[in-house]
């Protein structure tokens, strides 16, 4: 029988994995190379064989949310039509990316600013911010949504409604799924605020 050394047998994708996990039990300043070998189960070396450092680490994690995200902004039905229907659409896939991609999405919006990687994904949160309150600006115009709430504050309780799946959805859990979910979001949010027809 061999004796030889275990290979390391993680990949990126589950090293990024394992240290989302982490980042998002820890905070991601609480978090050392130390907690994240012992967490992988492999030395701090096979880490670096991966990656330059914890900071890559967390630009790839918030990469994959925003990179979620920035896609559904590209999608046809984001992209034509109705200001209003272009903004139901973007509502229901920002809580698609949500749900489909939890552990990513929770740690972007843990992030506070703390490092380079951070303040960049700060700044991309805000683009994406911005072109969604744009759709809503469209929509008022058009006459579809009330001229009547501030589209800021609009913006930022829809956000603030979806953001906070992210502390008590479970993925495989009893309940909703994220269609479901989305449904209901959808619901809630665009009947306070359409105008009658």
């Amino acid at each position: 029988m061999s004796t030889a050394p275990r290979r390391d047998t993680y990949t990126p994708e589950t090293l990024l994995a394992v240290a989302v996990r982490v980042f998002n039990e820890r905070g991601y300043d609480g978090t050392s190379m130390e907690h994240l070998s012992k967490a992988a189960g492999i030395s701090k070396s096979s880490i670096y064989h991966h990656v330059a450092g914890k900071e890559e680490l967390l630009r790839r994690a918030v990469s994959r949310a925003l990179d979620g995200l920035f896609a559904i902004l590209d999608e046809q039905h984001a992209r034509e039509g109705r200001a209003v229907n272009r903004l139901e659409h973007v509502t229901r896939r920002m809580v698609g990316v949500l749900t489909a991609e939890l552990p990513y999405v929770t740690l972007l919006l843990r992030v506070r600013g703390n490092t380079t990687t951070e303040q960049w994904a700060m700044e991309r949160r805000r683009e994406f911010d911005h072109q969604v309150a744009a759709l809503f600006k469209a929509a008022v115009a058009d006459g579809d949504l009330r001229a009547d709430v501030e589209i800021r504050l609009a913006t930022r309780l829809l956000f603030g409604m979806i953001n906070s799946i992210v502390e008590w959805y479970r993925p495989g859990g009893k309940g909703m799924d994220g269609e479901q979910i989305a449904d209901a979001v959808v619901q809630l949010a665009f009947a306070g605020l359409r105008t009658e027809d």
